[in-house]
Formats: C-alpha cells, sequence, structure tokens
C-alpha cells in the first residue's frame, strides 16, 4: 500500500518534472538572444516544428510573404531564425565582409556514395574548405572557359529541337500535347550531362527520366526541405551513421543514382585514358577540368572531390536552369504582347543574318538582343529557382544587418520570392510581368535592380555554375521561339507550384508547331 502510494507520487512529480521542463525550454526558445523583440508567429517562436510544417505545407513562400507584409521587414521564423526583407540585408548578410557562413540546413542536401557523404561548394558549410576548392576549380568555370564549352551545348540543344519537331510539332490531340516543364527538365539535365562527361545521360533521346533520376531529385529535395528546418533530423534518418557504415562495407547500397551516372562516367574515362599513352587532344568539359585541377591541387581536388564535383553539377545545375526556363516560356505564354514582341525582334534579327544559318542561336548573338534579355531578367524576378531564405549564421561577434544589431550565432537570410518584389527596387507594378522595366530605366536605377537580383545568390557563395545556366537559357530560348509557335494546350493555363527548396513547376503543358 505504502509502496504504492509512493509510486503514485512519484509518477505524479515526474509528469511535473517533465512539464516543467518542457516550459523551461519553450521559454528558452521564446526569448533566445533576445529576438522575442521581432514579430512572428508565437510558435514560431518557441519551436522549429513550426517552420518544419510551413515548409512541408509546399508554399512556404506564400506563408513568408504574408508575414513580412503583415510584420515588416524583420520576421522570426524560428527561435534562432530571422528572415530580412530589405534589399540592405542582402550586402550585410551575403557580403563578402559579412563573416557569415552557412548554416546545417546545407549539409542536408549532400549526396552519398559507397555510404560517404561528399560536402560540395554548395553544401559544405567550412569556409576554408569551400574557398580552397572554389580556387581550385574556378579555371573550369571561367568566361573564357565557358565559350569553349558551347558546341557541347549545341550538340544537345539541336538534339532537342529534333526531337521536339519529331515527337510533338503539328501533332493533333493528345500526342502534341506534353508536359513542356518536364522535357525542359530532361534537356537541362543532358546539357549537364553533356558539358560535364561530353555524354548526354540520354532524357532527351528516350525521352524519358533515365534511371529515375529526376524522380529521385524530386523525392530529395521534398525530404530536404522539411528535414532542414531541423538539420539532426538528417543524422536519424538519410545520413544515419549505422546506414552509413553499412554502405562503406558494401551491405547495402546508397549511392544516389546521380552519383552512379557519376562513376559510370568517370570509369569510363579512366579506361579510355588506359588505353593511350596519354591523351593530350581528350574531350574539353567539365570532368577533363575537375581532373586537371586534381593534378594541380591534389591536396584539394582528391578522387572523391573529382567525384563530388561532377555530382553537384546534376543536382545544383540541372534542377535550377529548367525552372527558370519554365518560368520564361510561362510567362511569355501568359503575355502573348510581349511573346510577340519577342518573336518580333528574333525576325528582325534572322533577317540581318544576326542568327546564323543553323537552328541552334550562338549566345553572342543571343546576348545582344535587348527584349530578349529584358524577358529572361523579368522571369528570373517573379520566379527565382530557390523558394525559401537562403540561410546564413552571424559571426559570434554579431552583425548589423540593415540598420539592426543582431546577436552572434543567429540564422539570418533573405529570400529572392520576397526581395524580388520590393516596389521601391522595382516600381509598384512588382507583380506584373513587364519586361521593358528592364529596358526604360536609367541606368542608375537598372543598377540597383540587377544589383538586387537574387536567383543566383550572391557574395563568395553566388551559384559557381552561373555563367553555365545562363548559357544554356540565352541559347535554348531564342532557339525554341524561332523554330516552334508555342500555345498552351488547354484553356486551364494556370500551372502548379511546388516549393520543395526549388520551386517546381507542375501541369505546365504546351502544343507546338513548325514556324
Amino acid at each position: 500500500m505504502v509502496l504504492d502510494k509512493l509510486l503514485h507520487v512519484s509518477l505524479r512529480e515526474a509528469w511535473l518534472i517533465i512539464f516543467a521542463l518542457c516550459l523551461l525550454y519553450l521559454c528558452r526558445n521564446r526569448f533566445h538572444h533576445g529576438l522575442n523583440k521581432y514579430p512572428g508567429p508565437f510558435l514560431a517562436s518557441v519551436t522549429d516544428w513550426w517552420r518544419f510544417f510551413d515548409v512541408w505545407s509546399r508554399r512556404p513562400d506564400i506563408t513568408h510573404a504574408k508575414l513580412h507584409r503583415r510584420y515588416g521587414d524583420i520576421v522570426r521564423l524560428g527561435p534562432n531564425y530571422l528572415s530580412f526583407a530589405s534589399p540592405a540585408a542582402l550586402k550585410d548578410i551575403y557580403g563578402l565582409k559579412s563573416g557569415t557562413m552557412k548554416s546545417e540546413f546545407y549539409p542536408v542536401q549532400q549526396a552519398v556514395a559507397n555510404g560517404k557523404r561528399l560536402p560540395s561548394l554548395f553544401s559544405t558549410t567550412d569556409e576554408s574548405f569551400h574557398a580552397s576548392l572554389r580556387r581550385a576549380v574556378s579555371n573550369a568555370f571561367s568566361l573564357s572557359t565557358l565559350l569553349q564549352y558551347e558546341p557541347l551545348v549545341d550538340s544537345t540543344t539541336s538534339e532537342f529541337l529534333k526531337q521536339l519537331q519529331l515527337r510533338f510539332a503539328d501533332r493533333e490531340g493528345s500526342e502534341g500535347n506534353f508536359d513542356f516543364a518536364r522535357w525542359l527538365q530532361y534537356y537541362a539535365f543532358d546539357v549537364i550531362g553533356e558539358l560535364t562527361y561530353s555524354k548526354r545521360h540520354g532524357f532527351i533521346d528516350e525521352g524519358r527520366d533515365i534511371d529515375g533520376i529526376i524522380q529521385y531529385l524530386a523525392g530529395l529535395f521534398d525530404y530536404v526541405a522539411p528535414i532542414g528546418q531541423i538539420p539532426f533530423l538528417d543524422v536519424l534518418w538519410l545520413k544515419n551513421p549505422i546506414l552509413g557504415y553499412l554502405g562503406q562495407w558494401g551491405i547495402i547500397d546508397r549511392t544516389f543514382p546521380v552519383a552512379k551516372f557519376a562513376i559510370s562516367r568517370m570509369e569510363e574515362r579512366a579506361n579510355a585514358e588506359s588505353k593511350e599513352a596519354s591523351s593530350p587532344n581528350g574531350p574539353l568539359d567539365l570532368l577533363s577540368k575537375f581532373q586537371e585541377a586534381s593534378k594541380k591541387h591534389p591536396e584539394i581536388m582528391t578522387p572523391s572531390r573529382v567525384l563530388t564535383m561532377a555530382v553537384s553539377m546534376a543536382f545544383a545545375g540541372s534542377e535550377t536552369t529548367a525552372i527558370s526556363l519554365s518560368a520564361v516560356f510561362y510567362y511569355l505564354l501568359k503575355n502573348p504582347r510581349c511573346y510577340h514582341k519577342l518573336i518580333e525582334e528574333l525576325d528582325v534579327a534572322h533577317s540581318n543574318g544576326m542568327l546564323g544559318t543553323d537552328d541552334v542561336v550562338p549566345v553572342a548573338a543571343a546576348q545582344k538582343m535587348v527584349y530578349l534579355d529584358a524577358c529572361i531578367k523579368e522571369a528570373f524576378r517573379l520566379h527565382p529557382a530557390a523558394g525559401i531564405p537562403l540561410e546564413r549564421i552571424t559571426p559570434a561577434a554579431g552583425l548589423n544587418i540593415a540598420g539592426e544589431y543582431i546577436p552572434g550565432g543567429t540564422i539570418v537570410g533573405c529570400s529572392a520570392w520576397i526581395i524580388h518584389q520590393r516596389a521601391e527596387v522595382f516600381g509598384d507594378d512588382v507583380d506584373t510581368y513587364r519586361p521593358e522595366r528592364w529596358i526604360e530605366n536609367t541606368e542608375t536605377k537598372l543598377k540597383e535592380m540587377n544589383g538586387t537580383m537574387f536567383q543566383f545568390g550572391m557574395g563568395a557563395r553566388t551559384c559557381i555554375g552561373k555563367n553555365i545556366s545562363l548559357l544554356e537559357i540565352y541559347k535554348v530560348v531564342p532557339s525554341i521561339l524561332r523554330k516552334f509557335q508555342i500555345e498552351f494546350a488547354d484553356s486551364d493555363t494556370n500551372w502548379t507550384l511546388r516549393n520543395s527548396w526549388f520551386v517546381r513547376q507542375l501541369g505546365f503543358r504546351v502544343r507546338i508547331k513548325k514556324r
């Protein structure tokens, strides 16, 4: 009897202790670093699970826009997380002298091969490692080298135009109705394959998702976006150390499909080179550049990092470029005036012999087309690929951001979906697709607008593949528009957006006709 009473009292007090500890933990979160002075949802101030479920909803960009409209330029999205909407915050957070570093959100995105993580330029949080690796491979992404890659892009672009013609042009009924966003993904993946290995993955040739790579990456980003809000969950699941050891011992295969493709291409390259005494006339592609860097900087560019660079090209380079391409075509179709004005510019350039005789438009010609440039920039503004803030951690001494002192160790960030909607920078009609804003404004205003564009990031962590993506976009957009007339497949012209870190477009179906 006495024992039962003691047990009852102990259990009751244990629950009280647990309750008290939980309350103390939530209070600690609420007042952490004095961030309670910044407005935001109450639940967000006490637990990161609020933003986990917000991102899980797949449209956090809408949530963030509403919160900033309600609360202003600084919104608290987590116990230790502030979102900034002021353009003035960009340089303070992402500038070269800011002293910030990437948060633990990014390692969640690291690929796995043979049970081991592959930290990349994008996913590493080690600034010293990033700087060393970036220096080692910078030559592969220089503007002078970029122009040498153009024939590789031409090859895939030419095949893409051919497949669109054979499969869809002038077809009636369902045969001519196709998912344009998916085919632009096929194109972007195959261009990256050709640029990296001088060999396409085969998406556009076969008209399907090779080895389920696109499906796998879509699922991975669905995972990364919410799990990245509470990164320790990744250690419990996808990056579980036990599973990692099992992968290293060969008991299970946890190698990502993109990594498998990269490993196969590298083995093919090694076998081909072993049959020759040397390969001075080998392919000029990214893999050759990475291997060249490994000879010059063996302490940095180890074999595993050559693999990492090859894999990361597919991860970041294909998805973001495909999203940007879809945005360009979608907004042109939604705005017939702009579509026809661009066609007129293309026709004039063609009649002047500026575009050459091949189906594929030279990038040098495309970059001289003023309205094309404006249409592409406006699509970037309205639909940047990344759909959540690019997280950084303030240095230990704290940081002044847009005139506000933020304590050290605080996660801070800006979202391009918010920054690109600032009326004081882009005009009162920020919700409207109007390419002319990139032509009619003064040089000073255009400089401000360009300096606020955030679709490729900013500062030392600006996307290293930015110029490759632009090369693809400025070539394939005019090439498609010169060859085909495009229209929506049906009267329901609105796509569906899914924000899984990158904002993918679903239901973008079109018909095409030969011009």
